[in-house]
């Protein structure tokens, strides 16, 4: 299976950490643009690839000590946000089922209550309506335990399935050379980087 490579261009390894981050190194939080710039190119790569991360440093090269602490630390980061999304996503399906409880005996109590309606007043205009009203009520309440089992989950699970795939990614880190591809930087940024599959 072939790699999906991830390159990034860095001035010194202190720009891929949250320098505001007071945690153990191993536990630091990445760069918020770093981040963004790995799971967005992740995200273009095909699902079943390894991923693997290159970082090209202007400083000098680093220790092996140093490179399986920062890929520690890169893929720590990724596991805990995969079990923060799996967390949401428990709590998304608990309110979800919690809802639908509610509006199924919410339907069922306006269905019923429609039904009464329709014996005290018969095929009248007003109990037409109110019997279509309630009914209209009812399936207003269920929207949404609708939209959480149809919608909602998905778009959860997928970014967790990504994080969880980026918990095992390999990093690499490389001394700067003159052929390594660069791209405009971002504005705001202090990275360059590219993408390689």
């Amino acid at each position: 299976m072939d790699d999906g490579v991830i390159a990034l261009s860095l001035g010194h390894l202190g720009q891929l950490f949250e320098a505001l981050d007071p945690s153990p190194f191993r536990e630091r939080d990445l760069d918020r643009n770093a981040e963004e710039f790995i799971v967005e190119s992740a995200k273009e790569l095909p699902p079943r690839l390894h991923y693997e991360l290159v970082i090209h440093l202007d400083q000098p090269m680093v220790g092996a000590d140093e490179q399986r602490a920062v890929e520690e630390a890169v893929r720590m980061y990724f596991a805990r946000r995969a079990n923060l999304l799996q967390r949401d996503l428990q709590r998304l399906m608990h309110r979800g089922r919690i809802s639908l409880v509610i509006g199924v005996v919410f339907l069922a109590t306006l269905m019923i209550i429609g039904q009464l309606v329709g014996r005290l007043w018969g095929e009248s205009t007003l109990g037409a309506l109110l019997r279509e009203s309630l009914l209209i009520v009812g399936w207003v309440a269920m929207w949404r335990p609708i939209e959480v089992f149809l919608y909602d989950w998905w778009p959860i699970a997928g970014e967790r399935r990504l994080f969880d795939r980026l918990s095992r990614i390999v990093v690499r880190i490389l001394p700067q050379s003159m052929d390594t591809p660069r791209v405009q930087r971002r504005p705001g940024s202090n990275l360059t980087h590219t993408r390689v599959t």
